[in-house]
């Protein structure tokens, strides 16, 4: 069932631990909208830098840190909310649809979300639907393998992927799952100029519920023996096959 409720986490990428809180406040074009500091953590450094670029600093209990990072174990006490312009959850975005969107099912390895996120946001596309659910959740790993990008791609928030399909379905977008063994391909397959891309996880691919609302797939070719790419590499083939296209439709 889709879910409406909109999340504090459409608006903001949290980063916990002492570094990556230290680096996000140094980093002038970033906006932070409040610190959370363990009542138990001296970090004089955190609350200098704070003081400095005037963020507000807030307290609580070492288990409310816990939570909110979602990572018990390198939060360290500390947790910056970073305002991710962005960011916005995937039925506002559909209000004035993008014309071509990535969507995330089941990809669980956080170096893999975020160097789609870097590739995606580097080659133009519209929207990355990243769900709550089922998907590595946004935080230090993928900020770091995004490069920093992370912090400002056009990240679509929803619950789950099969929300997303449902959605996306709705205002009109066909759906194209990218698939080994899919006979068109990436290069050859004719594309809507609006549409959706399916990119299912590491290990199983897209989930059966998401690919009930697929309509076309697609493959890209392999030789040398070998049976697919990693899904990063695989987003970024595609992606920029995409702007190829895009270049040359202008020039026609």
């Amino acid at each position: 069932m889709a879910s409406d409720t909109a999340s504090p986490k459409d608006r903001f990428l949290t980063v916990y631990g002492r570094k990556p809180v230290l680096e996000a406040l140094a980093d002038r074009t970033l906006t932070i909208d409040k610190v959370l500091l363990a009542d138990n953590a001296r970090a004089p450094e955190i609350l200098r830098a704070a003081r400095e670029r005037g963020v507000a600093v807030q307290r609580a209990t070492p288990q409310r840190v816990k939570v909110l990072a979602g990572n018990g174990k390198q939060d360290q006490g500390v947790l910056a909310d970073v305002v991710a312009p962005r960011m916005r959850p995937l039925a506002a975005a559909l209000a004035s649809p993008p014309r071509t969107v990535l969507l995330l099912d089941g990809i669980t390895t956080p170096a893999n979300v975020g160097m789609i996120l870097r590739t995606a946001t580097a080659a133009g596309v519209g929207g990355i639907v990243v769900p709550r659910r089922g998907v590595a959740g946004l935080d230090p790993l993928v900020v770091k393998a995004s490069a920093g990008v992370a912090f400002t791609a056009p990240v679509l928030r929803c619950y789950t992927a099969v929300e997303a399909a449902e959605a996306l379905r709705a205002a009109g977008y066909p759906l194209v799952g990218l698939a080994a063994d899919a006979r068109a391909t990436v290069f050859s397959a004719e594309l809507p100029q609006r549409c959706a891309f399916v990119l299912g996880g590491e290990t199983n691919g897209v989930s059966p519920e998401v690919r009930a609302h697929v309509s076309d797939w697609v493959s890209i070719p392999m030789a040398g023996g070998v049976e697919s790419l990693n899904v990063a590499s695989a987003a970024a083939v595609l992606c920029f096959e995409l702007v190829r296209r895009s270049e040359a439709q202008q020039r026609r």
